[in-house]
C-alpha cells in the first residue's frame, strides 16, 4: 500500500506503524495517532508504565494531572468544546476507580470519551493481587460499553471500536481495561480496514411517516414551542434549530445543557426552562398546544411534576437514542435520528408561519417576571458579576462551571452566543468539575477565554489541578463565588428545613445568626485562604467584596497570562430565583420570596 501526499512524498504501509511487530502499549500509542488524539489526560501507575513509557517521546502529549477524576472531567472538557473524543488514563486499582465520578458524569451528559486502564496481569484477575479491581465490573454502570483485553490479537479493533462507540449515535464514555502483559505482548500491527459491530447500528435518518406526522401537527399547531436539549449540540444542529423557528416561527426554550444551542439574541430567543429557568420559559412550556422536544429527555429538572407537565399540548420528540423517547413523559409523534438529519427535513417541507400572537404573548409574561438584579446595598451580587463577565467576553467565552448555586447563576446570566461555550455537569450535578473542565477545554480552544464560574465548595474538591494548569501554562479565568456554604444545600435548608443548617457550613462562625442579613464579610472566617493558595501554585489572584471592584478585579484577569483567581465574597444568605420547589409544577415557579 501507497499514497501520497500534496509534496509528492511516498508514504509507506511502514510509515503509517503498519506490519511491524509492536507492543501492546505501542499498538496502544499508534491507536491514539490514528484517531487524531493530539494529548491524554493521566497519572501512571504499576500497571501502565509499559503504556507511558511507549507515549514518551511520541506524538501524543501526556498532561499529568493531580488526579485521576480530573483527568477524566478534562477529557470530558475537551470533548465538550471541541467536539472530538477526550481521553484519559488511569492506572489499576484505585487509578481506575478514581475515574467513575468523571467518567458517570460523560455518560449521564451524553459526552465522547475513551478511558484508557492499565489491569493487573491476566493469570493474576480475580486473585484480589495489588492493585487489583475489578474496573469493568465498576465502570459498567456509568458507561456507554467497556472492554477488558485479554488477547493482544483483539487489542488494535478494540481500540478502533472504542472510539467509534464513543463519538457515534448517541456519544458516550467506553472503557478499555489493559492488562499489563497485553501491554508487553507483541504482534504484527494491522489496522481494521472498517468497523462492523452487529449488534451497534445507530439510527441517524428519521422514518419518514413519522417526520411527516410531525409536519402535520406543526401545521395545525396555533402555539408551538422548540424544547431544546444538549442532543441539539452533540448533534451540530444550530443552524437547523434556527432554520426551523423563522420559518415555522417557533419560540424557543432550553434546557441547561442547550445553552448556545440557540443565539440568545435571536428574536425568537425565550430563554432557560425548568427549575431555576425564566418565568415566560415555564409558562409558555405549560400553555403551549405543541412541545416539539430536540435532543432532550425530560429530565426532572426541566418537568417539575410530570403529571401537570405541558398537560394540554401535543408533543413531538425528536432523539437519536430510543430509549429516550417515552421513558418519562408519553409523546405524540416519536422520531429516531440524528436531530440535525430529521430537522432539516421538517424544515424543508413545513409550511411557512410567524405565530406573531402568540410570540407577543410569551413576551408579556417575560416583562412581567424577567431576570432581574437587586441593588447592591454595597455588597457584592453574583448575578451582577457574571452578566459584567459576559458583557467584557462579549458572550464568547467557554464557560465552566461546577455545581451549586453559581451554576444556576452562570446559566441565567451568561447565556452563550454558539453551541460547545458552556460546560457543566447537567445530569449528574457533579461538585468539582468546573476547573477541571475548564483546563481541558483549554487544549482545544485557543481563540477564546476560557472562564470557570464555581463555588468555594465544589473548587475546594478539584483545586489540586491547578498544578496542571501551571505546569502545562495554561490560561483559566477562576471565579470563586465565596458564600461560606454549600451555597445551594443552604437555600434548600432554609427554605424547606426550618433553617437547620446541618453539614452546609464550610466555615465557622462564633453566632450562627451573625451572618443571615449583609454581613461584615470581612470578618467571617474561612478556611482555607484562595489567595494564599493561588500565590502557593504561583498565580495572581484577588479578593473582592462590592460590584465596584468587579471591573479592576477583571482587567486584572484578562490581562494576565497565566490562570488567574477572583474569589468574590458574597452575602450566605444570597438565593438563586425564580425556583420551581422539587416535586412542583412549572406553573408554580417562585419568582422571589422578598
Amino acid at each position: 500500500m501507497k499514497t501520497k501526499t500534496k509534496n509528492k512524498k511516498e508514504i509507506t504501509k511502514e510509515d503509517l506503524g503498519l506490519g511491524k511487530e509492536l507492543t501492546g502499549a505501542q499498538i496502544l500509542v499508534e491507536a491514539l495517532i490514528k484517531e487524531g488524539v493530539s494529548q491524554i489526560f493521566g497519572i501512571p501507575g504499576g500497571s501502565l508504565l509499559p503504556a507511558f513509557d511507549a507515549l514518551y517521546g511520541s506524538k501524543v502529549k501526556v498532561v499529568l494531572t493531580r488526579h485521576e477524576q480530573g483527568a477524566a472531567h478534562m477529557a470530558d472538557g475537551y470533548a465538550r468544546a471541541t467536539g472530538k473524543v477526550g481521553v484519559c488514563i488511569a492506572t489499576s486499582g484505585p487509578g481506575a476507580t478514581n475515574l467513575v465520578t468523571g467518567l458517570a458524569t460523560a455518560n449521564m451528559d451524553s459526552i465522547p470519551v475513551v478511558a484508557i486502564t492499565g489491569q493487573v496481569a491476566t493469570h493474576l484477575i480475580g486473585n484480589d493481587a495489588f492493585q487489583e479491581a475489578d474496573a469493568t465490573g465498576v465502570m459498567r454502570p456509568v458507561t456507554k460499553h467497556n472492554f477488558m483485553v485479554k488477547n493482544i490479537q483483539d487489542l488494535p479493533r478494540v481500540l478502533q471500536e472504542a472510539f467509534y462507540i464513543a463519538r457515534t449515535g448517541r456519544p458516550g464514555p467506553v472503557h478499555v481495561d489493559i492488562p499489563v502483559d497485553i501491554q508487553r505482548a507483541k504482534l504484527k500491527f494491522e489496522w481494521p480496514d472498517n468497523i462492523n459491530i452487529r449488534s451497534y447500528k445507530p439510527k441517524l435518518v428519521g422514518h419518514p411517516l413519522q417526520i411527516q406526522r410531525a409536519i402535520d401537527l406543526i401545521g395545525k399547531s396555533e402555539k408551538p414551542l422548540l424544547y431544546v436539549g444538549g442532543g441539539a449540540i452533540l448533534s451540530g444542529a444550530k443552524d437547523e434549530l434556527v432554520a426551523l423557528s423563522e420559518k415555522a416561527g417557533i419560540p424557543v426554550v432550553h434546557t441547561l445543557m442547550a445553552n448556545g444551542a440557540f443565539p440568545f439574541d435571536h428574536p425568537n430567543y425565550v430563554g432557560i426552562m425548568g427549575m431555576h429557568g425564566r418565568y415566560s420559559s415555564n409558562i409558555a412550556t405549560q400553555n403551549c398546544d405543541l412541545l416539539i422536544s430536540c435532543g432532550a429527555r425530560f429530565d426532572d429538572r426541566v418537568t417539575g411534576s410530570v403529571k401537570t407537565f405541558s398537560r394540554n399540548s401535543k408533543k413531538i420528540h425528536i432523539d437519536v437514542d430510543p430509549s429516550n423517547i417515552g421513558k418519562t413523559v408519553a409523546v405524540d409523534v416519536p422520531v429516531v435520528g440524528d436531530l440535525k438529519t430529521v430537522l432539516a427535513k421538517i424544515t424543508e417541507n413545513v409550511k411557512s408561519s410567524d405565530h406573531k400572537t402568540w410570540r407577543k404573548q410569551i413576551q408579556e409574561w417575560d416583562n412581567k417576571h424577567p431576570f432581574t438584579i437587586k441593588a447592591s446595598k454595597g455588597s457584592l451580587q453574583p448575578q451582577f458579576l457574571i452578566q459584567e463577565v459576559h458583557k467584557l467576553t462579549h458572550g464568547e467565552a467557554v464557560v465552566a462551571t461546577g455545581v451549586g448555586q453559581h451554576q444556576m447563576w452562570a446559566m441565567q446570566w451568561y447565556p452563550c452566543k454558539n453551541p460547545r461555550q458552556f460546560l457543566t455537569s447537567g445530569g449528574l450535578g457533579t461538585m468539582g468539575y468546573g476547573f477541571p473542565a475548564a483546563l481541558g477545554a483549554t487544549f482545544g480552544v485557543t481563540d477564546k477565554p476560557v472562564v470557570c464560574f464555581d463555588g468555594d465548595g465544589s473548587f475546594q474538591m478539584t483545586m489540586t489541578e491547578l498544578g496542571t494548569a501551571v505546569q502545562e501554562k495554561k490560561k483559566v479565568i477562576i471565579v470563586v463565588i465565596n458564600n461560606y456554604y454549600l451555597g445551594m444545600v443552604r437555600q434548600w435548608q432554609e427554605l424547606f428545613y426550618k433553617q437547620r443548617f446541618s453539614g452546609s457550613n464550610l466555615s465557622y462562625f462564633k453566632d450562627e445568626n451573625s451572618h443571615k442579613v449583609h454581613p461584615d464579610l470581612k470578618k467571617l472566617d474561612y478556611i482555607p485562604d484562595f489567595i494564599k493558595i493561588a500565590h502557593a501554585y504561583g498565580l495572581k489572584a484577588v479578593r473582592i467584596y462590592k460590584d465596584e471592584e468587579i471591573a479592576g478585579a477583571l482587567k486584572k484577569a484578562m490581562a494576565s497570562d497565566k490562570t488567574f483567581l477572583i474569589e468574590a465574597m458574597i452575602s450566605p444568605g444570597e438565593k438563586v430565583w425564580p425556583m420551581v420547589p422539587a416535586g412542583a409544577s412549572l406553573d408554580e415557579t417562585i419568582v422571589d420570596m422578598a
